[in-house]
């Protein structure tokens, strides 16, 4: 370890550099090498599998992406084409498409981002800013704790009895899956900002108080700005994790296999395709690649996340 000192004889004088030596004994630097073998091995056991479902993923996915496959809906004739292959007959030809999923995709889950962020991020400020430890604040949280942990498919259960039997054979629509997935980000988005919320300095608020501002303009001028890119991380993340769920969309969205603009009627979506195509004969492909095209989807996401989180931390440096 190196350390620096004025010279005793002329302090005014050059810093003379003062070298401390520490001996490190052998029980210690086996130690150390033991610890980061053991990091490395568990480090290498967690990228097998996760390396193994992408390359299967990739390997069984990537051969029916192509220009149709983003621009065509999805075809209807994959099990007669399979059964006619199987018994002999002259192959259907199948064109392999699955834009409406994709559309399906992002609008339900645009949909939920809308609900679920701004009513998350305001909750989070008056959990943090206002309620602080008062104990309805405290409740709030532990209900928001549980809800994290509450199975998706209960989501889509309650969504499917508050809207989709009140409005019969039209509550079957990407509203109602929007409703469902934004009641799974709630919580993440809400525990996200808060703890993001911690972070920022009282320093800031007290500057700001003393000089004269209210709370709610010193949350919007200057606790939100200053978190901001921990919140945005936050509720891309909840959106990336909406993205591809699955038990929700099967009780609320319906299916349909062309596409469908608006968000009132039956609509469908990429983890829909994979669960109604994986057992179906001859739906093998479609549902391997709908996989591929969710994996980029989150992929794409996490990055977006990642890239406005770093545009917001430097602009807040300079």
């Amino acid at each position: 370890m190196t350390a620096t000192t004025l010279d005793p004889i002329d302090p005014s004088g050059p810093i003379v550099p003062l070298v401390l030596e520490r001996t490190v004994s052998r029980r210690r630097r086996v130690t150390n090498r033991l610890a980061t073998v053991i990091m490395s091995v568990a480090l290498l056991v967690a990228a097998i599998p996760l390396g193994w479902v992408l390359w299967v993923v990739i390997s069984k996915g990537a051969g029916v992406l192509g220009l149709d496959w983003f621009t065509k809906d999805i075809p209807t004739n994959v099990s007669s084409a399979a059964l006619a292959s199987k018994f002999g007959a002259a192959p259907e030809t199948v064109t392999y498409g699955m834009w409406p999923a994709i559309y399906g995709t992002l609008l339900i889950t645009g949909l939920a981002a809308l609900i679920s962020i701004p009513i998350g991020v305001m909750g989070a400020v008056y959990l943090n800013e206002f309620g602080k430890k008062g104990r309805f604040a405290g409740v709030v949280r532990f209900f928001t704790d549980v809800m994290t942990g509450v199975p998706s498919v209960v989501m889509g259960i309650f969504i499917y009895t508050v809207w989709v039997l009140h409005f019969g054979a039209t509550g079957r629509s990407a509203i109602a899956g929007g409703l469902a997935l934004a009641c799974l980000m709630l919580p993440i988005v809400v525990r996200s900002t808060e703890e993001m919320l911690r972070l920022v300095p009282d320093d800031l608020r007290q500057a700001s108080a003393a000089l004269g501002i209210p709370t709610w303009r010193t949350v919007v001028t200057v606790v939100l700005p200053a978190a901001a890119p921990g919140i945005t991380s936050g509720a891309m993340l909840a959106v990336a994790r909406a993205a591809g769920e699955t038990a929700p969309l099967l009780f609320t969205i319906g299916s349909v296999t062309a596409l469908h603009l608006s968000p009132f009627g039956q609509n469908t979506a990429l983890s829909s395709q994979i669960f109604s195509n994986a057992t179906q004969p001859g739906g093998q492909p479609l549902a391997w690649g709908a996989a591929l095209t969710l994996i980029g989807l989150v992929v794409i996401l996490t990055l977006l996340a990642r890239l406005v989180t770093s545009r917001l931390a430097v602009g807040q440096d300079r």
